[in-house]
């Protein structure tokens, strides 16, 4: 059975989208979910999915292992600095270090990728954002179980990016045969503390850069999206990931699935977990507008967070990133890129 929310009018409330038939290639019930995708993105760019078939084992034990290096001390994470990790741009950063819109969010966090051997055609050519992950030595598993995780995920993305071809009304196959056969994965594991001031954020108003996000959540909740009625809370909900469009998407669909803006803020008394999974177009490509019928382009460059035109861009998928990554981490980026 397909579990789809009804919202009202007032866009209060993220859709819940079961993709079982996605995942079991049900070739009927694939268009009704790739409907409620449609629905989901034009409405919201954000939408929860259930039937994902992510084994909750494999998150529970990602969840403790994360649990355990965070709460070591500062000195015992920075051992897996980012600094250590090159032009891989993989590891751990304190609190503070890591900027939105010029402000230092509230949150510390380790940062993943594929994991690519040095003698790789892409390492040995020096390509920002690949190369080896770090891991912390002293946690056990910690290492198999993000690996886990990543292909796990990736095979989710592949799916679900199906499911967004469908919803355009695209073979199924679009975007893996142009963007994501070879996808940049980006993967985070960040943790808010605790925080009292409803002055400051977690992360405040972002959108992401790639195609689509699957977030993990903790229990504690804390993620807002700006709907079309004003900020909203994307509350956790058990067994369920979060999915939201990023940049590249809103640009090849000329706005007709607009990257949403988001923010956290972590108001609970105990620290909140948080796992990005960023399913992105291959590093080398160039990004180019869908042909779609009766859309033009729906440019928001005012009203966004940054001022800047995802349709305006030119060049490929790397370019944009590592312009937008060199503002998070300005002092890295000095030092790396």
């Amino acid at each position: 059975m397909t579990i789809l929310q009804v919202v009202d009018k007032e866009f209060l409330q993220v859709p819940i989208i079961d993709i079982s038939a996605l995942i079991s290639q049900t070739s009927n019930s694939s268009k009704v979910v790739a409907d409620q995708i449609r629905q989901a993105c034009q409405n919201y760019g954000f939408f929860y999915i259930v039937g994902h078939g992510v084994d909750e084992k494999l998150q529970e034990k990602l969840e403790n292992l994360s649990q355990q290096f965070f709460a070591q001390d500062v000195e015992t994470k920075l051992k897996i600095r980012m600094a250590l990790g090159g032009r891989a741009w993989r590891g751990y950063f304190p609190v503070g270090n890591e900027l939105t819109s010029g402000k230092p969010d509230l949150k510390e966090g380790i940062y993943f990728g594929t994991e690519l051997e040095e003698n790789h055609p892409l390492v040995k050519a020096g390509v920002p954002m690949h190369g080896c992950n770090l891991f912390p030595s002293n946690i056990p598993q910690f290492k198999e179980t993000v690996l886990d995780y990543i292909d796990s995920m990736t095979k989710l993305g592949h799916t679900l990016m199906a499911g967004i071809a469908l919803s355009l009304g695209l073979e199924n196959s679009y975007f893996a045969d142009r963007y994501t056969k070879d996808p940049l994965i980006l993967f985070r594991i960040f943790n808010y503390p605790p925080n009292s001031s409803l002055s400051k954020w977690g992360v405040g108003e972002h959108t992401d850069y790639g195609v689509l996000t699957i977030l993990k959540q903790d229990n504690v909740g804390g993620l807002q999206i700006k709907s079309k009625s004003g900020w909203i809370d994307a509350p956790p909900i058990p067994g369920s990931f979060v999915c939201n469009i990023g940049d590249m998407l809103d640009r090849m669909t000329q706005g007709l699935y607009r990257s949403t803006p988001h923010r956290v803020q972590n108001l609970s008394t105990s620290n909140r977990l948080s796992f990005p999974f960023f399913f992105d177009p291959n590093f080398n490509v160039e990004v180019k507008p869908i042909e779609l019928k009766d859309v033009v382009v729906n440019d928001d460059k005012s009203d966004r967070w940054d001022k800047a035109s995802v349709h305006e861009f030119r060049g490929t998928y790397g370019d944009y990133l590592l312009n937008k990554v060199s503002k998070v981490f300005p002092e890295l980026q000095q030092k790396v890129l």
